[in-house]
């Protein structure tokens, strides 16, 4: 597989011909309804013999395919670098060897809704962590969900459903709830019994802890409530999300003792996301050199078997001119390039931040700037698992459309199976 980008003047029918690719199976893959493709468009394309193109070289047909100078020098022995010519076959390398971990968020919705997206992407999973049960600061558990349809389904495909236990009130994250519960050792005690006989009651394979703004003050105590959590457990399986950190002297986020937890839990799961975010000025939501340098801080600390890069499967639209105060909007990232392909505006791509965005003017002629992931960007993100030899990669979250996504997985990693 590699991926093309399309240039001004170019059609989903002339890409089709260049490259001998059925259209219909260029629309399928990147999820599209419609032909009116505009530059800058990142298609994947599923084929693994790619045609040279006038201006080829190794060089840049490696750079489409996500894939080193070697590997694709290896996988054509008889080419001779400096003698391409358009029209000639060069064979795409398999590199989907990498034995790798899949954590993927799924929020419930209802039995069958459950069953049929649980069904398209557990084969690519895992686990999937089935969001979400709230705690009361005495330890209960605050609420029940619907959820043996998204178990059993997790199940049958071979893949370990995980309950996911969050501090989400109807006011967002609550520090002060997690940290009443911590500071009380029988509320402590409290919640890691339900959280055991709900796992056990409802048929689950292990928890994921996704308790969100912890504060300093709680550090230490976040880490020994995992710990109790890990003994009470026993033989099931035990994740934790937290948030990409690249110091420790950032005071929001001293609350993750990323040592201490990675001793712990089975696998961390790193929201290594929202640099950018609705409260925010526009920009990346996940831009390559602060995901490198978090894995890296991350490793020191952390045996990179059990880091788990998250990845978003979202971006955000801002109003320009930019206010604070003014929130953006979410949008999948299917749905960041229906809204570039319906007002035909070119989408960009930065460099630097490996992240593609693009602006338009709505019908009441306010001006949008968008930030989204997409082909290339998360190809850049699957890079980093390998390169780094981390456990893995993980979504937020499985029902936000992105189409080429499950393609990408079989592209570059063979996903391990309980």
């Amino acid at each position: 597989m590699f991926i093309h980008t399309v240039k001004p003047g170019e059609s989903l029918y002339s890409i089709s011909k260049m490259y001998n690719a059925p259209i219909d199976q260029i629309l399928m893959v990147n999820g599209l309804e419609e032909v009116n493709i505009v530059p800058g468009q990142a298609l994947l394309i599923p084929l693994y013999v790619y045609t040279v193109q006038p201006g080829d070289t190794l060089f840049t047909i490696a750079k489409k395919a996500y894939v080193s100078l070697q590997q694709l020098r290896a996988a054509n022995p008889s080419i001779k670098p400096y003698s391409l010519q358009p029209g000639m076959k060069i064979t795409i390398p398999n590199i989907s060897n990498y034995l790798a971990s899949s954590l993927n968020f799924y929020v419930v919705r209802t039995p069958s809704l459950d069953r049929e997206l649980i069904n398209r992407f557990a084969p690519n999973s895992t686990a999937i962590s089935i969001f979400e049960y709230h705690f009361l600061p005495n330890g209960d558990i605050a609420n029940d969900l619907d959820d043996s349809a998204a178990i059993q389904t997790t199940w049958e495909n071979r893949a370990t459903p995980l309950v996911t236990i969050t501090n989400l009130t109807p006011q967002g994250f609550g520090t002060e709830l997690v940290h009443q519960m911590l500071n009380n050792p029988s509320s402590r005690r409290n919640l890691i019994n339900n959280i055991v006989h709900l796992v056990t009651r409802k048929g689950y394979g292990g928890v994921n802890i996704d308790f969100e703004r912890v504060s300093a003050q709680d550090r230490d105590l976040f880490t020994g409530f995992l710990r109790e959590l890990r003994d009470s457990l026993g033989r099931y399986y035990i994740t934790v999300a937290v948030p990409a950190k690249t110091s420790e002297d950032i005071p929001w986020l001293r609350g993750y003792d990323y040592g201490g937890i990675g001793s712990v839990v089975d696998s961390m799961f790193v929201m290594a996301y929202d640099w950018h975010h609705p409260g925010s000025e526009p920009g990346p939501v996940a831009p390559i050199d602060e995901v490198r340098r978090t894995i890296e801080f991350a490793m020191k600390r952390v045996p990179r078997n059990k880091i788990m890069l998250g990845v978003p499967r979202y971006g955000y639209n801002w109003l320009l001119p930019y206010r604070p105060g003014i929130a953006a909007t979410s949008t999948s990232n299917q749905d960041a390039i229906r809204t570039a392909m319906k007002y035909q505006v070119p989408i960009q791509y930065s460099q630097e931040y490996k992240s593609p965005f693009f602006r338009y003017r709505d019908e009441q002629g306010q001006l949008h700037e968008v930030w989204f992931e997409d082909v290339r960007s998360i190809s850049e993100k699957m890079k980093l698992v390998r390169e780094y030899k981390l456990q893995g990669r993980g979504l937020w979250q499985i029902a936000l459309e992105f189409a080429p996504g499950p393609w990408l997985v079989r592209k570059f990693f063979t996903i391990r199976k309980i």
